[in-house]
């Protein structure tokens, strides 16, 4: 009996799109406490059947019996068809995970937000960043930062070319240093450069932000390595996460006292003032990411509170994001 009522408190979940990263979805969905898979529909047919008959996941034969099964909708389908499914899903009273960007443009992300305010359900979009551990273990150490520089280099895919690689990539340090920053954004400048695509591979642009800070972020998608690294430069402090490698980094500077380990890292600056550095590398949990922010839009939904990644933020990283692809021009 009491088996049965905890299979009842789960949230009847749907995933629509099951391609590389609708996968990965499917199988953490498939195998949490929180959750109850009841399926998944794309549109691609032999595919489909495909992932069902080697999964054993159940596949729907349309959209509209997959929304109408389920309480949440988990959309992991390209960018372009993020906003006509979403609409269909809010309309029809369901709370809604999409992957970011949160859709194809600005203007529509705002109309997402207007279409699910009047409906009174909840969404979520992944951002997937904000729940690595490596941010999460010195997200509260980041105090008014002034300088950030953020380098997300990644090799050759296909997957996301339809999209420029701020879309496809940069989109995710926006966020993180949005989050991070918190102040208005003042000025927004790059440049970017079509290589492989039609959109462009590489991008570099400069953000400055109303209280000051400044951020300097590069984006690559034909890069010869992967990289994903974030550097924050604040008074009396440099944080350095490695998001890739799940490593984050404290160095701090205090004044020096008579105390001091003569062994210690000394620095001292014209006047003869010294100071002293000590480093931190604060313990990472060993979590998986997506499934920590699947987890944890459950949670919003059955306490009925904001998630952790609101559309309003998402849509808000979109439209930076807009405004430094028009900045190449």
């Amino acid at each position: 009996m009491l088996f049965m009522q905890k299979i009842k408190s789960k949230i009847k979940v749907g995933v629509v799109g099951a391609g590389h990263l609708g996968k990965i979805h499917l199988d953490i969905l498939n195998q949490s406490d929180l959750y109850e898979l009841i399926g998944f529909y794309d549109d691609n047919k032999n595919h489909s059947s495909k992932i069902s008959s080697e999964f054993g996941y159940r596949n729907f034969k349309s959209l509209k019996d997959l929304i109408s099964s389920c309480e949440m909708i988990d959309i992991v389908t390209p960018t372009k068809y993020h906003y006509e499914i979403a609409v269909k899903c809010i309309k029809a009273k369901k709370n809604i995970f999409i992957e970011k960007p949160i859709s194809h443009s600005y203007k529509s992300a705002k109309k997402l937000i207007d279409i699910l305010k009047k409906n009174n359900v909840l969404g979520q979009v992944g951002h997937v960043e904000r729940f690595n551990p490596a941010f999460v273990a010195v997200k509260k150490t980041i105090n008014k930062p002034m300088f950030i520089e953020s380098h997300r280099l990644s090799e050759f895919n296909q997957r996301g070319t339809d999209v420029p690689v701020v879309l496809d990539l940069m989109i995710h340090d926006i966020d993180i240093i949005m989050e991070s920053v918190k102040s208005k954004v003042k000025e927004v400048s790059g440049v970017g450069v079509a290589i492989m695509s039609k959109t462009p591979d590489i991008a570099n642009a400069r953000i400055e932000f109303e209280n000051g800070c400044v951020a300097n972020l590069t984006a690559s998608r034909i890069s010869l390595k992967n990289m994903r690294k974030t550097r924050f430069f604040q008074k009396d402090a440099y944080i350095s996460i490695d998001f890739l490698k799940k490593k984050s980094e404290i160095i701090k500077i205090k004044n020096l006292n008579l105390k001091t380990d003569k062994s210690a890292l000394i620095l001292q600056n014209f006047e003869g003032e010294k100071k002293q550095i000590y480093f931190d590398s604060p313990t990472i949990e060993n979590t998986n990411a997506i499934q920590d922010e699947l987890e944890s839009f459950a949670k919003s939904i059955k306490n009925k509170k904001n998630p952790e990644v609101t559309f309003e933020q998402a849509a808000e990283a979109l439209r930076i994001a807009e405004l430094i692809i028009k900045s190449f021009k």
